[in-house]
């Protein structure tokens, strides 16, 4: 493969202090290895072919990681692909705490890295979940149930907008703040209108 380019609008984050720098620059040097285009995409370096994300970089305070866009599809033999939360569709990490983890797997990195490339080659998608797939709160199904009204009103919503209220009653830990977030959107959903509109 042809090493690509570096883009000198990424230069920042590279250089930046941090503690994942050293781990950065090796992942760097095996995505440009795999000929992918250079870009500055969400703050972090991301991979394209032919403007298709590929992968990215990005850090945590825990660890950095490679961010597989499509990684779903990916056949994953070691088993190392993490999906951070069980709403995200399609992405999956290849996590890391220090170089020594990055060089260790170096051929396995660049083993995923074109099998990613692959299949952003061949167009693949992933397939996304429909809404009747997403969890739906208890105590939003019971609001439904009482309420004639809005349940006509959030069924007529876009799926998208469906989802959108979905993900946010249920990405609540305690009942209180479901309840709470449940109670707040009513008016927003009886009106026809999504979370962000």
């Amino acid at each position: 493969m042809i090493e690509a380019k570096r883009n000198p609008e990424v230069e920042w984050f590279f250089d930046k202090p941090g503690k994942w720098q050293e781990c950065y620059q090796a992942l760097r040097d095996m995505v440009l290895h795999c000929g992918l285009t250079e870009e500055l995409k969400w703050g972090c370096p991301c991979y394209t072919h032919q403007g298709g994300n590929v992968v990215l970089i990005h850090g945590f305070k825990e660890y950095c990681a490679l961010l597989f866009m499509k990684g779903a599809l990916m056949s994953d033999p070691e088993g190392i692909l993490v999906q951070q939360t069980a709403n995200v569709q399609s992405a999956r990490q290849l996590r890391f705490w220090d170089l020594e983890a990055v060089t260790k797997i170096e051929t396995v990195i660049i083993d995923y890295l074109k099998e990613a490339l692959k299949i952003e080659k061949a167009g693949l998608k992933v397939p996304k979940k429909t809404t009747s797939q997403f969890e739906m709160p208890e105590e939003f199904e019971t609001v439904l149930t009482d309420s004639p009204e809005l349940k006509q009103a959030f069924y007529s919503l876009t799926p998208g907008r469906q989802r959108g209220y979905l993900l946010y009653f249920s990405g609540a830990k305690q009942e209180k703040t479901r309840i709470d977030r449940i109670n707040k959107s009513i008016p927003r959903i009886l009106a026809h209108k999504g979370l962000d509109d």
